[in-house]
């Protein structure tokens, strides 16, 4: 592929792109194939001569859209969001053709420079306490972006390792012995990347009963902390989360945050979907006890519409990681080293991707008010979808709803609960996951898509309620939607709708999870980015 024909491929796929996403609507959610159907589809071998680019994109199609569970839905609920938009994905287009590596200032100036800049853009649109910042010169606190909050928490607990060992070490015992005595704390709600860490670190993690509200308190912390030191352990790390994986709930950093402080501990803070809602001032009075935390992560990537991989990390003292990671060959030095900022020491890897571009294409061209909007389009959704499920008294909401997820199960039996879930998952028209609370089996319904509109909640809601009636009913076929809302939007007449402020160009039309997918080869495009762009002139009500 020559210049030429790559400009002309590039354009080609910049439309079928749009065209996938504007048409998302109409294909399966959840894909209907079995574990090795790609086998049947392609070659078992490369091949000897290199093929024409139109027989590779033809089977994008074939081969592989038939196994995508389609992210992007509106129908997509599972899990947390996973989204892009197109300032992101033009970010990340210039990335990867520049493909330089940031391991160091000089392996890339740039690529270390906006990195700076952008994570104190983000600590501030939060409103972080300033020891996070490279800005403040008062400290040695800045951001870094992961690649997941899984990452994010590895290191931070290695970091919190080095530097218990150290202060151990110093006391006269043998660094093995201190390894042998780490414990590390979180919550039984706590995600499981956080047992990982500890699996990978080889440290005890003690994962602690939350509360009622599925919150983890200081009394149950104080209380594992005594007891370890009792049996001769060495406590030194509390990973607390904002917005827990099952159900969304926030430990109380009030509480905990003095015990850390006190008791010595590394506090990280884990706020991985919740921490783009932290932009809007609302949501903040969940940060408060922030303070005492060591490090604090979150996902752009998740809610903020800078798609995978992207995870903002601060750090109150980037010496702790230089502690733990700095390995400084000949090769790697250069005449600024120790002036600026060499990632390569705050991380695992050693090399990094210019992921700061992407981030900050979507924090320019939606600003701090469209990300706002965005975060409480979606909550507003959430709230619609959590009267919905309270208005049948065969469901019930087991847990607060706080943001933009539910968690909703059968009443009093987790049997069917679970047999809904499998059903509605086979019919490919919406996708969910469970949770385990508190032994209770629950569905979890999380707003993802930015393209979810009223419309798409009312079908959804349809579906799951006339399959519960047939599961109820030990019927076995899946209903299929009697009525399908159908809503279009001229380019011409970006209608505002009402209650959310978002242009009608981002509420395409409505169609069932099994019609039929329409081609990509559709010639009328309404502008989805530039309405997407347009969110700060709106005004949003509740």
């Amino acid at each position: 592929m020559d210049f030429e024909e790559y400009r002309k491929r590039g354009k080609e796929m910049v439309d079928y792109i749009a065209d996938y996403l504007q048409d998302i609507r109409s294909r399966r959610v959840f894909p209907d194939v079995s574990p090795g159907y790609m086998t049947k589809l392609v070659p078992s071998s490369a091949p000897e001569h290199g093929e024409k680019w139109e027989d590779v994109f033809k089977d994008i199609e074939r081969v592989i859209m038939p196994g995508i569970t389609h992210w992007q839905s509106p129908h997509m609920h599972a899990y947390f969001p996973a989204l892009n938009s197109f300032p992101s994905l033009l970010g990340d287009m210039l990335a990867d053709a520049i493909g330089c590596l940031g391991f160091t200032w000089a392996s890339s100036p740039a690529c270390t420079e906006l990195e700076t800049i952008v994570m104190d853009w983000l600590g501030k649109m939060i409103e972080l306490p300033t020891d996070f910042l490279h800005s403040n010169e008062q400290t040695m606190g800045g951001g870094v972006i992961q690649t997941t909050a899984s990452d994010a928490t590895f290191v931070c607990l290695l970091a919190a390792r080095s530097e218990a060992i150290r202060k151990f070490n110093d006391e006269g015992w043998d660094p093995a012995e201190i390894n042998a005595r780490l414990v590390g704390y979180c919550s039984d709600q706590a995600h499981s990347s956080v047992e990982k860490a500890g699996l990978i670190g080889l440290v005890k993690m003690r994962l602690l009963p939350s509360d009622d509200n599925l919150s983890l308190r200081g009394d149950i912390l104080q209380e594992a902390i005594d007891r370890d030191r009792d049996e001769g352990l060495i406590p030194f790390f509390l990973c607390a989360t904002l917005g827990t994986t099952g159900a969304c709930a926030f430990d109380n950093l009030k509480e905990v945050g003095p015990i850390c402080e006190a008791e010595g501990l590394w506090m990280h803070i884990d706020a991985a979907y919740a921490g783009t809602a932290f932009v809007c001032p609302e949501y903040r009075k969940y940060m408060e006890g922030v303070d005492y935390a060591q490090s604090f992560a979150f996902n752009p990537s998740k809610w903020m519409m800078v798609h995978f991989d992207c995870t903002a990390m601060w750090v109150k003292n980037s010496g702790a990681l230089h502690r733990t990671f700095n390995v400084e060959p000949l090769y790697l030095k250069h005449e600024n080293s120790g002036a600026a900022i060499d990632y390569m020491h705050w991380q695992v890897p050693l090399s990094k991707r210019f992921r700061a571009l992407k981030l900050w294409f979507v924090l320019r061209m939606f600003g701090v008010e469209g990300i706002r909007k965005h975060v409480r389009h979606g909550v507003r959704l959430a709230k619609k979808f959590e009267m919905m499920v309270r208005s049948d008294e065969r469901f019930e909401v087991p847990a607060e709803r706080v943001l933009g997820m539910v968690v909703f199960c059968l009443r009093d039996d987790n049997d069917n609960t679970e047999a809904l879930l499998k059903r509605l998952n086979k019919s490919g028209k919406l996708h969910m996951v469970p949770a385990a609370l508190k032994e209770k089996y629950v569905i979890r319904f999380t707003v993802t898509s930015q393209y979810t509109t009223d419309d798409d909640l009312e079908r959804d809601w349809v579906v799951i309620r006339e399959t519960a009636t047939r599961v109820l009913a030990d019927e076995d076929e899946v209903p299929e939607v009697k009525k399908e809302i159908l809503q279009t939007a001229a380019p011409e007449k970006q209608r505002q709708d009402e209650n959310t402020g978002l242009p009608d160009t981002m509420q395409q039309t409505s169609l069932s999870g099994d019609q039929t997918q329409k081609s990509h080869t559709k010639k009328t495009r309404v502008p989805f980015a530039e309405s997407l762009l347009d969110l700060n002139q709106d005004t949003i009500s509740f």
